[in-house]
């Protein structure tokens, strides 16, 4: 019974696992840069496609509302509930408890406690309340998750959300919110549902997020995943077939790409047909919270992006450099610059930036390790045999820096070990004892030289003589002969 337990409950684990293996918590890897790789001739760098993580872009986001006095609490004012008329709270600026600046649209605190931006009251009725709040990065950027607004108010009735790619010099719509489309811009309405991959770019007008009133009624999307989910899959198990559209397809990634968002709020939340000139007070925009998740565009050429004076900015590989990657550096436009690409799965391509050939031989390549004093075509030294690193400067195990270069050892007491009781001498010769010769002491001193040997064996047989006389006297001359 235990082991049966124990394979449906490691069954159940096997499942679980390769659901979280194919369900990704943020969009896309390309986590790296570049790896080295050894070769025959030494280590050398191996360029792929890289970008950053995904983040939260509110930590970097700064807004900016029009009409800029929209903001309530200067003069102070009432605003009521929706619902009631009757229960209300007071506006005023110069009170922090009471105060609602733009910043409490992303402050850290988000709706706990509830904190919010509100602004005046529709008490210039019949006069439309619009305002637009901008937020912008002064960089672009990716986005890889829902844009994700929550109302303290009731959602509004008309709103658009719009995009910029040219940092606020114009701006195309995102999406329209109605409670009635045909009624307020001419559109049949429209869900993210309704799309397809052939559709995915279209421009639609949705009535979901513009009715209801209740606390869990004050949430609004623009559904970036669900545009993902055409391409890779309901649960995004599928990211190879969404880099490959984002690749082949034409303006799908500046679809998902911005410099800044613009809220347009058009007509705030009334609940009924007409409005109340009676109680005005009811009638206001109020955001608790938005949330923005999404990259620094790189261009595939980094993984990381920094921020600095205030400024969102790619730490740049690939030899390229500017705020996105979007150019090459200085001495490396031998070729027009090019993003990245995320093909061929897993890995993409660099599309490295490569050195000018006016440019080649900025390498400072070491001119006795390298083949020539100049760099290659791919900006990099060439290095002799035995020598090694980017400047060829270094040698590769068995060889030794000489003058003149990587030598190969002679000896190195582990693999060319100095034989017969020989020693090494700073890897360039074995030091042999005085019977022994040879690069390594492998030959006897007398070896090719017949008479030296003999004499060497007269040399030896004399004082052997000497001690052996003590021996042989008793046993008279003719006993020596017997040896």
């Amino acid at each position: 019974m235990y082991f049966s337990r124990f394979l449906s409950l490691h069954a159940l684990w096997v499942t679980v696992s390769s659901v979280i293996q194919h369900y990704p918590s943020v969009w896309g890897h390309y986590d790296v840069c570049k790896t080295q790789i050894y070769t025959d001739e030494g280590k050398i760098w191996d360029y792929s496609a890289c970008q950053p993580e995904a983040i939260d872009m509110m930590k970097y986001v700064k807004v900016n509302l029009d009409p800029p006095n929209i903001t309530c609490g200067n003069p102070p004012e009432n605003f009521c509930g929706m619902g009631n008329p009757y229960m209300c709270n007071e506006c005023d600026a110069t009170i922090d408890e009471l105060a609602h600046p733009p910043e409490l649209m992303f402050d850290a605190e988000g709706r706990h406690p509830y904190t919010f931006w509100q602004s005046t009251t529709w008490k210039g009725y019949p006069k439309p309340l619009q305002v637009n709040i901008t937020l912008y990065w002064n960089k672009t950027i990716e986005l890889t998750d829902n844009i994700v607004i929550t109302f303290e108010s009731g959602r509004p009735d008309l709103m658009i959300l719009e995009k910029s790619l040219d940092y606020g010099r114009t701006w195309q719509p995102y999406q329209y919110y109605a409670t009635d489309c045909l009624d307020a811009f001419n559109m049949e309405p429209k869900s993210v549902r309704d799309l397809t991959q052939q559709t995915v770019l279209e421009i639609i007008c949705t009535e979901e997020y513009s009715t209801g009133y209740m606390a869990n009624s004050k949430i609004l999307h623009f559904e970036i995943k669900d545009r993902f989910a055409l391409f890779a899959g309901a649960r995004l198990h599928n990211m190879a077939s969404l880099y490959g559209q984002l690749d082949t397809t034409k303006n799908l990634r500046d679809f998902f790409t911005i410099t800044d968002l613009r809220i347009r709020l058009l007509r705030p939340a009334t609940g009924e047909i007409y409005v109340d000139p009676h109680h005005l007070t009811r009638y206001f925009y109020a955001i608790s919270d938005i949330r923005v998740v999404g990259r620094c565009k790189c261009n595939l050429h980094a993984t990381g992006c920094r921020e600095e004076n205030k400024k969102l900015l790619c730490e740049c590989e690939h030899n390229t450099t500017g705020p996105d990657c979007g150019k090459c550096k200085k001495n490396y436009q031998g070729r027009p610059w090019s993003a990245g690409s995320y093909l061929p799965i897993p890995k993409g391509t660099a599309n490295i930036c490569m050195p000018s050939i006016s440019s080649i031989g900025k390498c400072n390549c070491n001119r006795f390790g390298s083949i020539r004093d100049r760099c290659n075509e791919k900006g990099m030294c060439e290095c002799k045999q035995g020598t090694t690193g980017p400047k060829c400067d270094k040698c590769l195990r068995g060889y030794y820096w000489h003058n003149q270069g990587c030598q190969s050892n002679v000896c190195d007491n582990e693999l060319q070990i100095c034989l017969n009781g020989g020693t090494c001498e700073k890897n360039v010769r074995c030091l042999c004892p005085p019977t022994y010769t040879g690069v390594l002491c492998e030959k006897p001193s007398c070896e090719g030289n017949s008479e030296a040997c003999n004499t060497g064996q007269r040399a030896l047989t004399l004082p052997c003589l000497i001690l052996l006389l003590p021996l042989i006297a008793p046993l008279g001359l003719s006993g020596f002969f017997l040896f």
